[in-house]
């Protein structure tokens, strides 16, 4: 089972849902970085479940212990290890489905690959896990403040209620303002109702959160198998419920002819920019110095609060009922999750481009 990430940076996770604790070992992190304990925290915390009435019930602290590579609030750049305690599992919740495979889970790929399946809250399939990738992204943003370069994410669509595709028509700084974190509050207050609605029929709904990064510099990927945006969207895939992702006008661009699309070259006293960023800050594979900005969709949470049709172990047809403390929809805990895997792969790729030149 591979349980890292990144090439240079890298973060080795482990945990269940239902274990112990959550947490992960940091390799590659640049010495001397200033680490913030309370921003990483915060960074945990708007990932944490039981935050409102349209996220799940779980009451978890989610509070960070790190044990190594940090010494008088600085990174040593040696391994920076770090666990977060599960304290509020309710896993007699799972012991109706111990024997049968959920619709649209990992129960029958994990069970068939490995001969086993943690059932409770479905083990390392879980969304839980992403805590470590919150961690390490927490981390990578503290190290990319000192370049000049920010990661803002935001829910955009949930359902068939979506903003704008341009975000420049929006205050990003609005989106912690509501529990969606939709920088639109009237947008906002409907998605809400929407999810609001879903959970009371014991149902769910997906959307898209849209990821805005600014102060990239040029030349961040490679030229072949290692394009930035393959790694952007590699990281963006990993995310559980995750089922699409585009960058720049994405799947849009195509109506377009290449006269409308393609982003002219200008030049101000030296500082060589585009007048449009129709390819979303990446060309060839590598950034352009313009704002790279992408879409990442996910689907509906795969455990409703009903009665659905399924097998059990012995492939007997039979009939589930999910139990217990679930999400009606994942966008509003997943924001942070994006801008981790974000943060992650661009602060690697920044270290990878600091190595191909003497």
């Amino acid at each position: 089972m591979r349980n890292v990430f990144g090439n240079i940076f890298t973060l080795t996770s482990f945990g269940e849902s239902h274990g112990e604790a959550v947490g992960g070992v940091i390799d590659g992190f640049p010495a001397g970085i200033e680490i913030n304990l309370d921003f990483i925290q915060s960074e945990l915390n708007r990932r944490r479940p039981g935050q409102s009435h349209i996220t799940t019930g779980r009451d978890e602290a989610d509070k960070v212990e790190f044990f190594s590579g940090i010494f008088e609030g600085k990174s040593t750049g040696c391994s920076i290890g770090f666990a977060v305690h599960n304290t509020n599992q309710h896993s007699q919740d799972y012991n109706n489905i111990r024997n049968l495979f959920r619709p649209s889970h990992a129960d029958y790929t994990y069970y068939k690959k490995y001969g086993i399946r943690d059932y409770r809250g479905g083990g390392r399939s879980s969304a839980r896990i992403t805590i470590s990738r919150c961690v390490a992204g927490a981390l990578a943003k503290l190290a990319l403040k000192q370049l000049g370069i920010t990661v803002q994410a935001y829910t955009s669509q949930v359902g068939n209620i979506s903003l704008d595709r341009d975000y420049n028509k929006y205050d990003l700084e609005l989106t912690e303002s509501n529990i969606v974190r939709c920088p639109d509050s009237e947008k906002a207050k409907e998605m809400e109702r929407l999810i609001a609605k879903v959970k009371a029929e014991g149902d769910t709904i997906g959307g898209v959160i849209t990821c805005v990064i600014k102060g990239c510099p040029v030349g961040l990927g490679e030229p072949e198998f290692g394009k930035l945006h393959s790694a952007l969207g590699s990281a963006m895939l990993s995310i559980n419920a995750v089922k699409g992702f585009e960058y720049g006008e994405g799947f849009e661009g195509v109506k377009s002819k290449g006269s409308e699309q393609n982003d002219v070259f200008c030049n101000e006293n030296g500082h060589i920019y585009t007048k449009t960023n129709h390819s979303g800050g990446i060309q060839g594979g590598i950034s352009n110095g313009q704002d790279i900005y992408f879409r990442t969709a996910f689907k509906p949470v795969a455990t409703l609060l009903r009665e659905q049709n399924t097998i059990d172990l012995d492939g007997n047809h039979t009939t589930i009922k999910a139990i217990g403390r679930h999400d009606p929809c994942v966008l509003p805990r997943a924001v942070p999750i994006v801008e981790a895997m974000a943060a992650m792969t661009l602060l690697d790729y920044y270290l990878i481009s600091k190595t191909c030149k003497l």
